[in-house]
This record gives C-alpha cells, structure tokens and sequence, in this order.
C-alpha cells in the first residue's frame, strides 16, 4: 500500500506552540467513557422512572439513535474530517481536527474525540434531536445515539491497536487499514461498513483480501 502517513509509530507532532493548547490536543482512549456513561445511566433512569416511557418504547428509540449514529458517524467522516477549506488557514484547519491523525495514525492519544470537540457536539445533537423527536423521547433516542458513539470511539483505537482474531473484527480492520494506507477518499465508516456499501465507497474485492 501506498504510505499515506507520516509515522506508523506511537508518537505525534506538536499542533500548537502553546502547551495550554496542546494540552487539550491529546487524550486517553478511555475519558468519552467517563464523561458519557454517566449520562447515559441518568438518560435510562429519567426515561423509566421520571418521563415513564414503557420499556418497549425505550427499547425502539435506542434502536434508531443507534442507527442515526450510523450515518452521523458516515457523514462527519466523510463530509466534516475530510473537508479540505481553501487556502493556508484551511488546510491548518483539516490538519487539526483530523489530518493528524492521517500522518500520524497510531498515536495512542489522537483516536478518539477530545471532550472540547464531543461536548459541544453532543449538545448540538441533543437540541437539535430533541426538536426533531421531542422533548420526551429524545432521551432514549440519545441513549442509543450516544451509544452509538461511544462504540465508534472504542472501536477507532482498538482497530488501530489491538490484534484481533475474529473474523468480523479483522474485516472491519482491513477496511479502516484500507482507508489509511490506500484511498482515503473511501471507507469512511469505522464502526460499520453500511453507508460505505449504501453510498459505494467501499473498496473492491480485489482489496478484500490483500494484506493491511
């Protein structure tokens, strides 16, 4: 494959001169955890025991907020990571919020979403969720979107660091990998491959099944 990366290594680059700055820049794979299974836990208990919502509502709502992320996730990839604005000061831009993790993407402290970025993210899907779906079940809703998230944001560091030996998460590998190190204009899901097949930007059978 081509090598579309600056460093294969546990190690980065500075993105800012001020440590204030860069302190912010990097971050443990498992802080989204702390910071958003606590909500989840309070979503699920203010959803039964406050709002009442009968279990098998609750149960439907996670079902399509997890399956909203699937597409969120898809497009913030492909639409919002991968946008290239125009000059100098955009191309600064792409390399903060995702072109870093392109030159330098094994570095431990670069996969998953530092809360500046996830918090106000969520905020804006939660207000604006909760207008689509309503201030009621917008909480199982986000529940299962959070969710959905969270997942993504575990299965981005484990598909850069971990040796699977299950057949699904060594697909799932392969098509990040494929991403990384082949065409980065292709393969934008990282949890699931299901909008990469809706939107043909999967890769071909010929790259299935060549070494990673």
């Amino acid at each position: 494959m081509a090598k579309n990366f600056v460093s294969n290594k546990d190690e980065t680059i500075k993105m800012f001169e001020n440590p204030f700055l860069e302190k912010f820049t990097r971050i443990h794979y498992s802080v989204p955890l702390f910071i958003f299974l606590p909500i989840i836990i309070y979503f699920f208990y203010h959803s039964f025991e406050d709002l009442q919502i009968s279990i098998v509502k609750v149960g439907e709502f996670i079902a399509v907020g997890l399956f909203v992320w699937t597409f969120t996730e898809y497009a913030l990839h492909r639409f919002v990571f991968h946008w290239m604005p125009p000059g100098k000061l955009g191309a600064r831009i792409h390399f903060v919020f995702h072109g870093v993790h392109h030159d330098y993407p094994s570095d431990s402290k670069r996969l998953v979403m530092v809360p500046t970025v996830s918090i106000p993210l969520a905020a804006l899907f939660f207000f604006l969720f909760k207008a689509i779906v309503g201030p009621v079940h917008v909480f199982p809703f986000f529940i299962g979107f959070i969710s959905g998230y969270l997942f993504y944001d575990m299965t981005h560091y484990a598909l850069h660091h971990y040796n699977f030996k299950s057949k699904f998460w060594l697909n799932l590998k392969h098509h990040h990998m494929l991403h990384h190190y082949k065409d980065m204009d292709k393969g934008y899901g990282v949890s699931s491959k299901i909008w990469d097949n809706v939107f043909r930007t999967t890769f071909g059978d010929k790259n299935q099944n060549s070494a990673a």
